[in-house]
């Protein structure tokens, strides 16, 4: 069964100021975006600087590279720049590891949490143990739905969904009636939910019109990469081999999906999505086996979660509220939830190098016997 659309998800409000966060972008700088680390102090935990302590919570590293590899030492080189002190740890998954992590940053006295949660009810649960003790705290990525986060900094994430939808279309061209396969994220995750609501403002006009015919659109539980494979693999086989074009809803599971293709003389024949601009990501990319990624220059995330919380842990609201120039609508908690929203970028073969000129990937991570050509037409180097 189809996943069905549900609705328009959090509305972006606008409402202010587009010379705010043109500031806000400015000052963000270039980083390291290789799973080995970048910024200055890729531990994140462990080494206290004297400064204000705030404690932050990652969800996972089984379905992305970007959590370990590019949000851990950007968030604590931001957090350092503000004269904190970060405790960044990792929940790998694991919901009640995501509580105690929270319990003993709660213990330690830190000022902020910046809290990047496994789903909406385990998030809340922080927020609401963080709040009762006079803790605020930062929705980072993900919005917690029916939740009581002070802020929350993210990219627009339903324009993340429609580069996907925009990057499919343009991959597959005019055939007509193409089959589109859509392998799409944790139903947990509200992320997921804004990705495929993007995604459909592209593809659903297309599917009714008949240019493009859905065979079936899956969530995959915990963005499990293996599962994604699996479950792709089912669907495929099912439909009798036939696939045009792939929805994944990132670059974990494009990767799994073009694993799958490849062991049925698929792949660099079949148009695959991806998401986080992953240096397997842009290898395939440069391959043929994965048509697009989007870019999410994630310092300019950390740094805008570092400026809330550096204004939060002085009680200069104010000052958070400058930065936080826009606002999200959670439909669950029915308020408005102060937000700074960064712009993703599409990125096709002919544009991998503006990440590796932005100092995301290095040129050797993704340069190699395979795509060692495709780098020296582009001048990937």
């Amino acid at each position: 069964m189809g996943a069905r659309n549900t609705g328009r998800g959090p509305r972006l409000r606008r409402a202010v100021a587009a010379a705010g966060l043109g500031l806000l972008l400015a000052v963000a700088g270039c980083g390291q975006n290789s799973a080995g680390g970048g910024g200055e102090s890729a531990g994140g935990s462990g080494e206290s600087g004297g400064g204000v302590k705030v404690g932050v919570i990652l969800p996972e590293t089984d379905s992305s590279a970007r959590w370990e590899g590019f949000d851990k030492p950007m968030l604590d080189k931001a957090l350092r720049a503000e004269g904190m002190d970060p405790d960044i740890q990792n929940a790998q998954g694991d919901e009640q590891k995501f509580s105690t992590l929270a319990d003993g940053m709660i213990s330690s006295g830190v000022k902020v949490m910046i809290i990047a949660s496994i789903s909406s009810d385990g998030g809340t649960a922080v927020a609401q143990k963080a709040k009762a003790q006079g803790i605020p705290v930062i929705d980072y990525d993900r919005l917690n739905l029916g939740g009581v986060s002070d802020y929350y900094v993210s990219f627009d994430n339903e324009k993340v969904g429609a580069l996907q939808g925009e990057g499919l279309v343009q991959g597959i061209g005019d055939k007509p009636g193409a089959q589109v396969i859509e392998i799409e994220g944790a139903p947990t995750d509200n992320n997921a939910t804004l990705f495929y609501n993007g995604q459909q403002t592209v593809l659903k006009p297309k599917y009714e019109s008949g240019a493009l015919k859905l065979v079936q659109s899956q969530k995959i539980d915990k963005w499990d990469n293996q599962v994604g494979g699996t479950t792709f693999e089912q669907i495929l086989t099912g439909n009798g081999g036939k696939v045009d074009g792939v929805v994944a809803a990132n670059d974990g599971l494009a990767g799994a999906i073009v694993t799958v293709l490849a062991k049925y003389g698929l792949n660099g024949k079949v148009v695959v999505t991806g998401q986080d601009a992953t240096a397997d990501g842009l290898a395939a990319i440069l391959r043929g086996d994965q048509y697009m990624t989007v870019f999410k220059p994630i310092e300019q995330e950390a740094e805008a979660a570092a400026k809330l919380a550096g204004a939060l842990a002085k009680g200069d609201t104010a000052a958070a509220d400058g930065v936080a120039t826009q606002t999200v609508e959670d439909p669950k908690g029915d308020r408005d939830v102060k937000s700074v929203l960064l712009e993703p970028q599409l990125i096709t073969k002919d544009s991998v190098k503006k990440v590796t000129d932005a100092g995301y990937v290095k040129a050797s991570e993704i340069c190699n016997a395979e795509t060692q050509a495709a780098c020296g037409q582009l001048g990937i180097k």
